[in-house]
């Protein structure tokens, strides 16, 4: 287990369970893809679990792989799907769970802040992360049938700026940019950007603790099929819209 630092895992465990709960269908045959394969192992016990290489070890034939909080730190996203698809058999479904845009909105914008002024220059600190309706395009790119993306917005409370930094340490989900500084920042902007957090930012139930924001993304999608429903060819419809929408004279 990951200890105190796993709320992310546990919320999108507790979703991805959630989704599968709503499909009417046995997945016996399971490949997961996560940075922290000990937790999802003991979630899923027969699942082949690998980690989030550039090359996924996944078997073939797979009925369902999931992707977990991985995706957000791959340098080929696309990539990574286009494999769990192959790992699928027709019909498999793929589910990942990663970081979008507005994750950590507060954070961005104090330490941006506080560095500008106590600098006047800004640094690469935060990994781009895609929207969902740009992460959602990607699974029809990986040739993935019946796309669906949805996310999961997440207020979490935390006592100050340096109990969030700590625990996203201990997620891994710190600054790996190339081009992140390779020396100590300030301590100065950490201060800086720590009392305008708590002034910005309050936790509305506790104005003694803060707000961190974390979109947690969900996409869909399954290996193609025959079987699949298919979109109706464009001018077949029998009626129009114009007809579906005007109301019928009792």
């Amino acid at each position: 287990m990951l200890g105190p630092a796993d709320p992310l895992h546990r919320i999108a465990l507790d979703e991805v369970q959630d989704r599968l709960a709503e499909i009417n269908r046995p997945f016996t045959r399971i490949g997961i893809v996560t940075a922290w394969p000990g937790f999802w192992q003991a979630a899923f016990p027969d699942a082949h679990v690998t980690t989030a290489a550039e090359r996924l070890d996944l078997p073939e034939g797979l009925d369902l792989v999931i992707h977990v909080l991985a995706l957000h730190w791959a340098e080929d996203p696309v990539g990574q799907m286009v494999q769990s698809a192959r790992a699928l058999k027709p019909d498999g479904l793929f589910m990942a769970a990663c970081l979008g845009g507005e994750t950590l909105v507060e954070l961005r914008d104090t330490l941006t802040r506080a560095e500008i002024e106590t600098t006047g220059g800004l640094s690469p600190r935060f990994l781009p992360m895609g929207e969902i309706r740009d992460l959602g395009g990607l699974l029809a790119r990986a040739g993935l049938a019946l796309p669906v993306a949805d996310h999961l917005p997440l207020r979490l409370s935390y006592r100050d700026l340096f109990h969030l930094a700590a625990d996203l340490r201990a997620m891994g989900e710190t600054n790996a940019l190339t081009e992140r500084l390779r020396h100590f920042t300030r301590r100065a902007i950490f201060a800086r950007a720590a009392a305008d957090y708590a002034t910005r930012y309050p936790d509305p139930a506790d104005p003694a603790r803060i707000i961190a924001t974390f979109d947690m993304i969900f996409l869909t999608g399954w290996a193609p099929d025959a079987s699949q429903q298919k979109p109706l060819r464009p001018g077949s419809a029998k009626f129009s819209l114009t007809e579906a929408l005007t109301p019928r004279t009792p």
